[in-house]
């Protein structure tokens, strides 16, 4: 995410899509977020509903993401194409891996992306290519030990837009349970390194969370900019629940009539 998409004094909350409906999106805009990524990495969602999904969103919209599954730049672009506005490179642990993900996502010369416009208007400018390269954003997604250990040669790669935490594989990969939204050790001390970092060199730093008190606090005290706020099955579940434990015992009570 560029920093002049963060929408001035609005932190963007976006959430993680699995599945292939294309009213998901919709409803969570209606909802009070910002955007989505679309999840190629895990989930059921592929490459063909995606591009979907992203054409069924407004232009404008600067926060339709798409999270890939690898570098290949084939199905980076066709996503592009079709109208993301950021592309999420996971497990990036070096500077080689950051200069692919730029490469697939940038237009010549910042990066190697091919010139095949198949949505009218989806960058307005005098020149395609340079507002091509002004709307999407590049966005390295730091997941383990080794990538925050590598934060520096990471964050410096010319043309990157932005780093995503994912908290959950990061604590895995110091030995710890495998979730998120920790207040304290390694994973919460890897945060305020990647947060230094991305300051120091004008990028900007998002993570994914559970929970929206977690979120609140880390955008309060300026750890991250933005947040991806749950994913679409993990809160339906969520509401289902409290929907049927809304019934208590009258679910099981016998009638008395």
């Amino acid at each position: 995410m560029k920093r002049d998409a963060l929408g001035g004094d609005r932190h963007p909350v976006l959430y993680h899509q699995t599945v292939p409906a294309f009213s998901i999106p919709e409803w969570a805009v209606a909802a009070g977020y910002d955007g989505v990524i679309l999840d190629l990495q895990h989930g059921e969602l592929g490459l063909e509903a995606a591009c979907g999904i992203l054409r069924s969103l407004p232009r404008d919209n600067a926060y339709a993401y798409a999270r890939v599954g690898s570098l290949d730049p084939a199905p980076v672009l066709r996503l592009l194409d079709s109208g993301a506005r950021g592309i999420v490179a996971p497990t990036v642990e070096s500077r080689s891996q950051a200069e692919a993900l730029v490469s697939a996502v940038k237009y010549p010369p910042a990066g190697n992306r091919s010139l095949g416009p198949s949505r009218p208007a989806l960058y307005p400018g005098d020149s395609y290519t340079e507002a091509g390269n002004r709307a999407v954003s590049a966005v390295a997604q730091i997941e383990t030990s080794t990538g925050v250990d590598r934060t520096e040669e990471i964050v410096s790669t010319p043309g990157l837009d932005s780093v995503y935490i994912g908290p959950a594989d990061l604590a895995v990969s110091y030995g710890l349970p495998g979730r998120g939204d920790w207040e304290e050790g390694p994973v919460r001390e890897a945060i305020s390194h990647v947060r230094e970092v991305t300051r120091a060199h004008g990028v900007t730093l998002g993570i994914y969370s559970g929970r929206p008190e977690y979120a609140a606090g880390l955008l309060t005290d300026g750890l991250v900019d933005y947040v991806g706020l749950g994913i679409d099955l993990v809160l339906l579940n969520r509401a289902f629940g409290d929907t049927i434990a809304g019934l208590g015992p009258a679910r099981s009570a016998r009638s008395t009539t």
